[in-house]
């Protein structure tokens, strides 16, 4: 049995998570319209991202009653939402939350928070510490949120925790035109990545992006769905917002599986003694 996946390429408002909160009505409505049973925001979609000194106003705690509301919305329909968290004691994260059947499932923190260029996060956020698997009714599932995939150990992590679907949250800035084609360069980078993931790993990948503009810089869009043979099953518009929604076939993780042994044969005690190796020689050596 298939299962019906939206992506919510939406064009938020930086610092007002009220109306931000309206716009995720609208497209919940949508999608449980079209049936849909897995819908899925994109990084900080329900804040805007440039937030800088706007951090502890929009953040939430997990008891937060717009937390509680988002709970009651995924009784008939599960959901990936991102938002900066308040921890009890008052660190923010930039953080996915999986909401299923009224319960928060999974919470995950972004790992790695970019400085670099354009990038202050880190300035602003607290890093998340761990990455973990979890069950859903779809079937085992990890998070990373954008600059986690430019890491490959965090996926790798994911892989062997046994998960068949990735769930991939972004705010990527344009960078580099690339002509005559209407997209950036960038998209490129992440359609490659995204891709090789899902090939690697034998699992579908659902990449979730936004669209408009932030203090001048643009969001581009092309969310898409991966599958686990590392094609791009399905993509959404450039520039526009969007309802993207998409059929998912478990069998196919199964059959990918079936002609690729690399999951099978990893050889994690190999992985381990030698990346404790590298780390002593790295930190410890005279």
């Amino acid at each position: 049995m298939g299962i019906t996946i939206g992506l919510a390429q939406i064009n938020p408002c930086l610092g007002d998570v009220e109306k931000n909160w309206e716009l995720y009505r609208t497209y919940i409505a949508e999608a449980k319209a079209r049936d849909v049973q897995l819908l899925l925001f994109p990084e900080l979609g329900l804040t805007g991202y440039f937030l800088k000194d706007m951090v502890p106003e929009v953040a939430l705690r997990l008891d937060a009653p717009l937390i509680q509301a988002l709970r009651e919305e995924s009784r008939s329909l599960s959901l990936l939402v991102g938002l900066v968290e308040e921890s009890p004691d008052h660190f923010f994260y930039n953080a996915a939350i999986y909401f299923e059947q009224g319960e928060i499932r999974h919470v995950h923190r972004k790992v790695y928070l970019p400085t670099y260029g354009m990038f202050d996060e880190q300035r602003y956020f607290a890093r998340g510490r761990k990455v973990r698997a979890f069950d859903t009714r779809f079937g085992r599932c990890g998070i990373l949120i954008c600059e986690d995939l430019w890491h490959p150990a965090l996926a790798y992590i994911l892989a062997e925790e046994g998960i068949d679907l990735l769930l991939a949250p972004s705010n990527s800035p344009g960078r580099g035109v690339q002509l005559p084609e209407p997209k950036l360069a960038i998209t490129d980078t992440w359609e490659l990545i995204n891709r090789f993931y899902a090939k690697m790993f034998s699992l579908y990948l659902c990449y979730i992006h936004r669209v408009g503009y932030e203090e001048g810089v643009n969001f581009w869009g092309g969310s898409h769905v991966v599958n686990p043979e590392g094609e791009i099953l399905a993509q959404a518009d450039y520039f526009q917002p969007e309802l993207l929604t998409v059929e998912l076939d478990p069998y196919e993780v199964r059959r990918s599986r079936i002609y690729s042994g690399m999951r099978r044969d990893e050889d994690l005690d190999l992985t381990l003694r030698e990346l404790q190796r590298i780390y002593r020689q790295r930190y410890f050596a005279p």
